[in-house]
Parts: C-alpha cells; structure tokens; sequence
C-alpha cells in the first residue's frame, strides 16, 4: 500500500552514520593538509595542484576493491585516509622539485620534465615498498584478514593508480595553475 515504506535500520543505518562520518573526516583531512601546504609554498594556488592527485588515488582504490569483489567497509575508508597522505607525499616531491628547478633558472616545460624524471624513482619506491608491504595483508595472510584485507587493497589499488596518472596528471595541473597565477599578476 501506498503507506508503506521502506526503512533502513540496523547495519543499514549505522552504515549510512559511518559513511557521513567518514566523509566529514576526509574533507576535515583535506583542509588539514591544504593548510599545511598553503604554509609549507607561501602561496594558496599550488597546493591544488598537490591536491589534484588525490582523485586519482581514490578512483584507482575503488576500482581495486571492484576487481577484489570486497565491499566499501569501514577497514577500506581507514586505508583511503592512509592512502591521503602517501598520495600527498609523491605530489609533494614532483612539486616541490619543480618549483626549485625553475628557482634555478629553467623553463616551466624543462622543470617538469626534470622533476617527473628525477622524481620517478622515489615515488616509484614508494609504491613498491608499500605494496610489498601491503601484498601478505592483501592476500589475506596474517591475523583477521576479513578486517585487514580491504584496507591493504585500498592502499595498493590506489597507490598504483596515482603513481601512474600522478606522473602524467600533476605536471598538467602545474600548468594550469602556473597559468591561472600568471594572469592574475
């Protein structure tokens, strides 16, 4: 009949707390670290480009948990906020770096060719060190892998997304937010 309707109660409804909590801790995390940022470069502009791999890592997180068959779990959102800040750190290196080399004298173009060269191979370690780390978890090897499982291929899916479109997404961010600097001075 038309007065009846559906409520979610139980798991349902605490999923539904969990996940409104958990969204306001990721925007609380982003905030957190932009202001970081914004005091680490002096500027408000170029921590949006840190930023910008953050999606990336999301996506490539949620795509590994699709391939896994593992559901969105509260152990998942607790290796995406893990993740946050590994993400963080690889952009930060590329940046960082390319904003030196062109302290140093070379062209936007040069200094992140230069940063994306020279910076690769950290941030591939990175990578590697934390899926490797990861991998035993992941496989369900060790204590309680139903708890620990997903947040490990939270963190390898996502690190392995961002480490390859980083790469390619964060030297175009640059570009476009060097531009937008550039024409507002």
């Amino acid at each position: 009949p038309p007065a009846v309707s559906i409520a979610e109660l139980g798991d349902a409804q605490e999923m539904q707390a969990l996940f409104a909590s958990f969204g306001l801790a990721m925007l609380i995390g982003v905030l957190c670290i932009y202001g970081v940022l914004v005091l680490l470069f002096h500027d408000f502009m170029q921590p949006v480009t840190i930023l910008a791999a953050l999606p990336l890592s999301i996506g490539g997180a949620f795509v590994a948990l699709l391939l896994t068959g593992r559901p969105l779990s509260m152990p998942s959102m607790i290796g995406l906020i893990m993740l946050m800040g590994i993400v963080t750190k690889n952009s930060i290196l590329l940046v960082d770096y390319a904003i030196l080399a062109r302290e140093r004298g070379l062209a936007r173009f040069d200094a992140l060719v230069d940063a994306c060269h020279k910076r690769s191979r950290p941030i591939v370690m990175t990578t590697i060190a934390m899926g490797a780390g990861m991998l035993p978890t992941a496989l369900g090897l060790g204590v309680d892998p139903s708890f620990r499982a997903p947040m490990a291929i939270v963190v390898i899916g996502g690190l392995v997304a961002s480490t390859l479109l980083s790469l390619l997404i964060v030297p175009v961010v640059f570009t476009f937010v060097d531009d937008v600097l550039r024409g507002f001075r």
